[in-house]
């Protein structure tokens, strides 16, 4: 698709189009970047990098450079054609200034300078102009090196003609203004993370990431593209054969699809359209799941295999990433991350339908290993589905009878009531009696819930806890699962604050991740934080919720007088304490779970909850000295 561009270099200020003015960003910067947090901050950065991956997609750049500094802004740098910097004929200002200036200004609105891009189509380099308190762009292009300065989406010089170049690119520096986020501190990982991603996504791409205050360095180059993607997700499952990559040009589409068998339980489609990843799926997912299914009936089919193979059988243990690169993407959807373009489902189908085919026919014994495994997940979901019926005769799996140790609360509007999912019958035993009784609930669970990661959902149903859990929520599990019928919008898990409390934690919301996680999508799953410490200095006293606070305190009152009492346990509380410091709306401190990265969230629960032991002692060595408490 990139050979039809015409590489003449004839990208000038005549192909900047403008839609409207620079307005309101300062005023209202949600609209534009999602929030003031550090979900909004970092995407700033990613705006920029999406300019900068344009280029690439057009076949003009292959180096991006990401810098944090250590004054607190950072410096993105690439070698592409430069931003022009002739004027522009309507504005009679230079070309640069306008994309700096004016919103839904870019070189992306036709299909000219670019067959391709991503980000927020000419919305960001002007957004990121506006939210940064001071914003510095070079740009090397036509022999010189340019630059020219902002300070809140205004300009504060002209464009100036600096020093002689043969070098092409754009380098823009911003600090992100501090009156506008909560915090403009950058976390290295969240933006390893998302260029990682970008560099899957654009193979032969080069992008560096450095940090200036701690002298460190990421390099992400993959020439693989998106199989090196697969076999990065895969990396801690057992895969049964090596990735499957099927590619197909049509109508200035490109679609590329990699994809992988492991011996795990989930399945992982992961699809992007230019670089965007489209959360809710679309045409290019469903044309590659109706593809699959019918290749692998076919198969089944034609090696007399009777079992009845569904398409949730045929994507058990899979791992696949779909990029589509298209110039008119149409999304819709409630986050517009869902693909709507109708010719894209027939180009996905036809490429999986031809391609893995011949795929399986010229490799017999990884199709039977595959055709094996789907025969296999083919009989757990018919035991399943006795199970849940079984389960369903006894009243159990949608809340018609609930379980015994649940004490549910007086509210039967579901938007209002909450349950604490509690460790122990101790805690739940204090949590009963301090809780307010209208709202709240309380389900005790009996030690560690069974490892989801490493089980099927016909197993699951055999695990008394966890369909106790399922029953009290009411929403049912598997393909029949309904939020719709959840009997609570706030779904707490409360554990005690020590080594066993935070893996039981981890192993209720890896059941959640893996087969409740619309329950994460909609903001229901939230983390009690019951105070650490108690520390009481003559007649006051102070809850105390981790050891940076503690530290805080001391430093203010002194360590003259006081008493400390450290509590693991629920169960050491009586119920008026868990109240005032736990269960209390008004006092409480509760973490809302959410998913900022799906890809890396599969990947870290199948290292920490999977059966390979490697990289969990690979991951526990790396982050060993980010542990903040320990118990020995």
């Amino acid at each position: 698709m990139t050979e039809e561009i015409n590489k003449n270099d004839n990208y000038n200020a005549g192909e900047i189009q403008v839609l409207s003015g620079l307005s309101a960003v300062r005023k209202r910067p949600g609209m534009y970047i999602g929030s003031t947090g550090p979900r909004g901050l970092h995407h700033l950065i990613s705006e920029v990098v999406d300019n900068s991956i344009d280029e690439a997609l057009a076949g003009f750049c292959s180096k991006i450079t990401v810098k944090l500094n250590k004054d607190g802004s950072v410096s993105i740098e690439d070698d592409g054609r430069g931003i022009p910097v002739d004027i522009h004929p309507k504005f009679k200002v230079s070309a640069l200034e306008v994309v700096m200036t004016k919103l839904h200004a870019g070189g992306k609105f036709d299909s000219k300078t670019y067959k391709v891009s991503g980000g927020l189509h000419g919305v960001g380099i002007s957004v990121v102009n506006a939210l940064s308190k001071n914003l510095n762009i070079k740009v090397k292009r036509d022999g010189f090196i340019w630059s020219q300065n902002f300070a809140k989406g205004d300009k504060v010089s002209e464009v100036e003609k600096g020093d002689p170049t043969d070098e092409t690119g754009t380098t823009v520096t911003f600090y992100p203004d501090d009156e506008i986020f909560d915090s403009v501190e950058f976390d290295f990982e969240t933006i390893s993370l998302r260029l990682r991603e970008l560099a899957f996504l654009n193979k032969g791409v080069k992008i560096i990431l450095q940090e200036e205050k701690e002298d460190k360095e990421e390099i992400f180059h993959y020439e693989g593209g998106i199989i090196s993607f697969v076999e990065y997700l895969n990396e801690n499952k057992p895969s049964l054969h090596s990735p499957i990559y099927l590619f197909k040009e049509q109508d200035d589409i490109q679609l590329e699809i990699a994809l992988q068998y492991t011996g795990a339980y989930q399945e992982n489609i992961f699809t992007f359209v230019n670089n965007i990843n489209t959360h809710e799926g679309g045409t290019h997912l469903s044309g590659f799941k109706t593809a699959l299914t019918r290749v692998f009936n076919k198969f089944a089919e034609k090696n007399k295999i009777k079992d009845n193979i569904q398409g949730e059988d045929s994507r058990e243990g899979l791992t696949a990433v779909i990029s589509v690169k298209i110039p008119e993407p149409q999304f819709e959807g409630q986050t517009k991350t869902k693909l709507g373009n109708s010719e894209v489902k027939g180009i996905v189908d036809s490429i999986v339908s031809e391609k893995l085919a011949e795929y399986l026919a010229e490799n017999p014994k990884v199709a039977r290993n595959v055709i094996d495994k789907i025969v296999n997940a083919a009989k757990a979901r018919e035991a399943a589905r006795k199970a849940r019926e079984l389960t369903r005769r006894k009243g159990l799996l949608e809340g018609s009878s609930l379980p015994g140790k649940l004490a549910d609360c007086a509210s039967k509007d579901a938007t209002k009531s909450e349950v604490f999912i509690v460790e122990g019958d101790s805690a739940g035993g204090s949590a009963k009696q301090g809780r307010n009784r209208e709202f709240q609930a309380i389900l005790p669970l009996k030690g560690k819930i069974l490892n989801v990661e490493k089980s099927r959902l016909n197993i699951l149903l055999k695990n008394d806890e966890i369909l106790t859990l399922i029953t009290a929520l009411g929403t049912s599990i598997g393909d029949e699962f309904n939020i719709e019928k959840a009997r609570y919008h706030k779904v707490i898990i409360m554990t005690d604050a020590d080594v066993d409390g935070n893996h039981i934690t981890t192993l209720i919301l890896t059941f959640f991740f893996r087969y409740m996680k619309p329950l994460i999508d909609n903001g229901y799953i939230y983390i009690a934080q019951p105070p650490l410490y108690k520390i009481k200095k003559g007649k006051k006293e102070y809850w105390i919720a981790n050891d940076a606070e503690k530290d805080k305190l001391l430093a203010e009152i002194g360590n003259e007088g006081i008493n400390i009492q450290r509590y693991k346990g629920l169960g050491e509380m009586n119920p008026t304490q868990l109240w005032e410091t736990t269960l209390d709306p008004d006092n409480r401190n509760l973490i809302q779970v959410t998913i900022e990265d799906a890809v890396e969230a599969d990947r870290i629960f199948s290292v920490l909850m999977g059966d390979e032991v490697q990289p969990r002692r690979e991951f526990i060595q790396k982050h060993a000295k980010d542990v903040k408490e320990l118990d020995i």
